[in-house]
């Protein structure tokens, strides 16, 4: 029989730790003013540690009084004491340590060359970058960009920082941003901010560059501008100068237009000026536009990401190819928060996310209509979904609940007299729903439990946001270019198809067959009524750009 006493042996060693007792190394760890001495153990530093056993065992080391000198200065204090800990007792520490001193920590581990450690915290930190990101977010930039441990980490943070800029443009530390971070920031093409935000932030930057350069431009003199032409030359080329509205350009832009070239200033203009120009010096596609939520105080790009992959059914997946456009039509706070209001910006739509922050608490909630709310009916589709994130701050924290197969026929429900509805009706509500009185409310029936809270709650505040698919031009124009070849075909009717495509790509995705169903008519060469009846049937059948459906109406009526 054997019997293990492990704790024992670990309070023993924290004691040594704490008493000292017969040490035998010395080690003055960081900088002045941020100095500090440790006392440790050679044998149990080598013991522990191969790169203290290397040190230890060189002639060259340093002996004071018998004892080992090391100098570690470019390891903080912080960091080492939570280093010597570890060696000492197995444990490691981080708990309400802030961004910067856990990054130290991880850098002092990679100095160290304990490569387990650094895999752990690496972890920590990929887990929670967007809570420490709130704190030192210059520091800890500049820590993260000086160490080529923390590439995966860097990439996290720029893409918190695309998705959020104003953590970083609203800092007050900001205009301390060393330029090569500014710079790599600036080249984001994926930045949610409007460029002339971009540019006004970086005029803020500059000028803070340089004590010479006062705000007021218009007293500024030759060589001022030299001085602030010298500061941004590497910037410039970033800005998408070719996306800013022409009015913001005269207001924001022209005051400092001395220091763009001459060249460009003219190319500008003309773009300006003249309808249909293709610049000639616009180097950059514009930045990411189709995430249309840079005012939403609810959610940011990751929810638009998630939302996107749960409408194509990617579950597991996380893509920023997204091909969607999430505009957003209606806020409760702006808008009114009855149903009537709902209804008066929401119906006629076609496919809607509805985002709901609830009240005192970090959670979300909301679902997704690939129909339309207009009209008093229940309404059918196996895509509809609603949603919980428990925290908003975390993207991890989401849930998606779809459709019991039996319960297809009510999956949304449209009714002017109440706001959105998803789900049937029992124990006194729907899945969730905005009741008549404009209370809220929640109890699971056709749609799996994912913890919205049951029953009555109040909000916060919601959002809907309508949603348009990109249309895939490379289809459409490669399908109408096969019809042009066919002799006989009405050419309207072949403008009519290629928008009954474009409709199709923009709402839901058409069925093949019945795409092949409006090729079979246009080759059998009927007329043009027959395909828009057609095309009318689809896209109510579908719930898809009903502008698109009063058209075809339009149009049958006309062709009589």
């Amino acid at each position: 029989m054997s019997f293990k006493f492990e704790s024992e042996v670990l309070k023993a060693l924290e004691e040594l730790l704490k008493t000292e007792a017969n040490y035998d190394v010395i080690i003055h760890v960081g900088k002045k003013p941020d100095i500090k001495e440790f006392h440790a153990h050679s044998v149990f530093l080598c013991c522990r540690s191969d790169y203290f056993n290397s040190i230890l065992s060189t002639k060259d080391i340093i002996k004071r009084d018998g004892k080992f000198v090391i100098k570690m200065p470019n390891i903080t204090p912080q960091a080492f004491d939570v280093i010597i800990k570890y060696f000492y007792t197995g444990h490691v520490d981080i708990t309400n340590k802030t961004g910067v001193e856990i990054l130290n920590i991880m850098t002092a581990f990679d100095d160290l060359e304990l490569n387990q450690l650094i895999k752990i915290v690496e972890e920590y930190l990929t887990n929670q970058h967007q809570t420490f990101l709130q704190d030192n977010l210059v520091e800890i930039l500049q820590t993260i960009y000086s160490h080529k441990i923390f590439n995966n980490i860097q990439e996290l943070c720029l893409e918190e920082i695309s998705s959020n800029p104003n953590i970083l443009f609203n800092s007050v530390k900001f205009v301390n941003l060393p330029a090569t971070l500014l710079e790599i920031v600036l080249k984001r093409d994926d930045l949610t901010l409007d460029e002339i935000e971009i540019w006004e932030n970086l005029v803020k930057w500059g000028l803070a560059q340089e004590k010479v350069l006062d705000e007021d431009v218009s007293k500024w003199n030759q060589e001022k501008f030299n001085i602030f032409e010298r500061i941004l030359y590497k910037f410039i080329p970033l800005i998408r100068f070719y996306d800013i509205s022409s009015g913001d350009y005269f207001n924001k832009v022209r005051p400092y237009e001395q220091i763009l070239s001459k060249e460009f200033r003219e190319d500008i203009l003309k773009f300006y000026m003249v309808p249909g120009y293709k610049p000639a010096l616009n180097k950059y596609a514009p930045r990411s536009s189709n995430l249309n939520i840079r005012s939403s105080p609810i959610i940011n790009k990751k929810h638009i990401t998630l939302f996107a992959n749960w409408i194509d059914r990617k579950e597991n997946m996380y893509t920023t190819n997204i091909s969607y456009e999430f505009n957003l039509i209606f806020r409760g706070s702006r808008d009114g928060l009855d149903p009537a209001s709902f209804h008066n910006k929401c119906d006629n739509k076609g496919a809607t996310i509805v985002v709901i922050k609830i009240e005192n608490s970090n959670q979300i909630i909301g679902g997704y209509n690939p129909l339309d709310w207009s009209g008093l009916e229940r309404k059918t589709t196996p895509d509809s979904f609603i949603f919980s994130f428990t925290d908003y701050n975390n993207i991890s924290s989401g849930q998606i609940s779809r459709m019991n197969n039996n319960n297809y026929h009510c999956a949304v429900i449209s009714n002017p007299g109440w706001g959105p509805v998803f789900g049937r009706y029992n124990n006194d509500s729907h899945d969730l729903c905005m009741q008549e009185n404009s209370r809220w409310s929640s109890y699971p029936n056709s749609y799996t439990d994912i913890n919205i809270p049951r029953n009555s709650f109040d909000i916060e505040d919601y959002e809907v946001f309508e949603l348009n698919r990109e249309a895939d031009i490379g289809i459409i124009l490669k399908f109408i270019i096969a019809l042009v070849a066919f002799q006989g075909v009405d050419l309207n009717a072949i403008i009519i198809l290629g928008k009954l495509l474009h409709a199709s790509l923009s709402g839901r995705l058409i069925k093949w067959s019945i795409a092949i169903e409006c090729v079979g008519l246009f080759l059998r060469d009927l007329s043009i009524l027959a395909v828009l009846v057609l095309s009318y049937k689809i896209s109510l059948y579908y719930g898809f750009i009903p502008f698109f459906a009063l058209i075809a109406k339009i149009s049958i009526w006309y062709s009589f």
